[in-house]
């Protein structure tokens, strides 16, 4: 009975147009927010943190960038792994071309320039869409881990091909390296994530996101309305490609602490990010986080039930989880398109209305 719209008057129009006009939603996100930056990281320990939180939050990062291309602005994308790819190495060559720069700085200039090979790798969508477009950015990640393979000034001409993430701090805390503490990683890697959804949630309420939904819906009827195709894809290629590689700097940086190309951003990763997107739900802030929630538990929780409690063997597991996500996609496409987000809108909908029926 509390989650009403009664009582909820706007004075001003910031007020009526603001991202949480319920006050409940808001109460419910200032606490999330409270219990995510002052609870959780006292009472983490490592096994949480590298098995549950830091993909969690990696990987949301991914599928907000990921969502604003496809989601938002329509534009089929496969190179995600790629970019991610482009993110780490350019982090790992700033760590160690200025090794007394601040972190922070080096994970933004790994999407800066993750945003200029998205823009460069986004030209194509000028010309074409749809499967030819995925068709483009699928050879854009398979070159991209070609080219980290086949150069040996990105990997600083290491013998192994494989690069390692030097120490580092903020503010004096080691965030990189073997001597980090859990809470550390976690809360460095929680301060992007609020960046980036922040960020992503008001160009996506502003006119560049009216714009990016305009050309999805329909490019050329937006093109008659005055819509600029060229800038409206190429800064949705860019902010994307910006928030992916943040996380792919965060994830051989923070998380993986070492990396090689093609086992960690292989295809397989661009497409796992698609299916969280799929999943939780295209067009959708909350939808990115959903989907990512839901597949890096998913692999924790079959290990728990599977192996711990059932004895089944770690092959057999890995494979139901690879069956599980398939079926996940079928019924999501087939019954529920807008993936698991809409399911939440559905449901604080009936709340707003229980317990009347309509």
């Amino acid at each position: 009975m509390f989650y009403r719209e009664a009582g909820d008057f706007s004075a001003s129009y910031e007020e009526d147009s603001q991202t949480f006009p319920i006050k409940f939603d808001r109460y419910r996100y200032y606490l999330v927010l409270f219990i995510a930056i002052a609870v959780i990281p006292f009472v983490i320990n490592d096994y949480w943190v590298n098995s549950l939180f830091l993909p969690f939050l990696i990987y949301a990062i991914a599928a907000i960038g990921l969502n604003i291309l496809v989601g938002y602005c329509g534009q089929v994308s496969l190179g995600t792994g790629g970019f991610m790819a482009v993110g780490a190495y350019a982090c790992y060559k700033f760590m160690t071309a200025f090794p007394d720069v601040s972190m922070l700085v080096h994970v933004l200039l790994s999407g800066l320039v993750t945003a200029g090979v998205g823009v460069l790798f986004g030209l194509p969508s000028l010309r074409i869409k749809g499967f030819y477009l995925a068709v483009a950015t699928l050879a854009a990640q398979f070159f991209l881990v070609w080219l980290f393979n086949r150069v040996p000034w990105v990997y600083n001409y290491s013998a192994s091909g494989q690069i390692s993430a030097p120490e580092r701090t903020f503010f004096g805390i080691e965030i990189t390296g073997p001597n980090t503490q859990a809470w550390a990683t976690y809360l460095f890697c929680l301060m992007f994530v609020i960046f980036s959804a922040y960020v992503a949630r008001n160009l996506t309420r502003g006119s560049v996101g009216r714009k990016w939904m305009a050309i999805r819906d329909m490019d050329i009827a937006a093109e008659i309305i005055g819509v600029n195709p060229l800038r409206a894809k190429l800064t949705a290629f860019a902010v994307s490609s910006f928030f992916i590689g943040i996380s792919g700097a965060l994830f051989f940086a923070v998380y993986l602490g070492a990396v090689e190309v093609g086992e960690a951003f292989g295809i397989q990763k661009s497409f796992l990010v698609l299916f969280m997107i799929i999943i939780g739900g295209l067009g959708s802030i909350f939808g990115s986080f959903a989907g990512a929630a839901l597949l890096v538990l998913l692999p924790v929780a079959l290990k728990i039930v599977g192996v711990d409690w059932f004895g089944w063997p770690t092959d057999i597991v890995a494979h139901l989880q690879l069956v599980i996500v398939g079926g996940l996609i079928i019924i999501f496409l087939i019954a529920e398109p807008h993936g698991l987000a809409q399911l939440w809108r559905v449901a604080k909908e009936k709340l707003r209305l229980w317990p009347f029926p309509h």
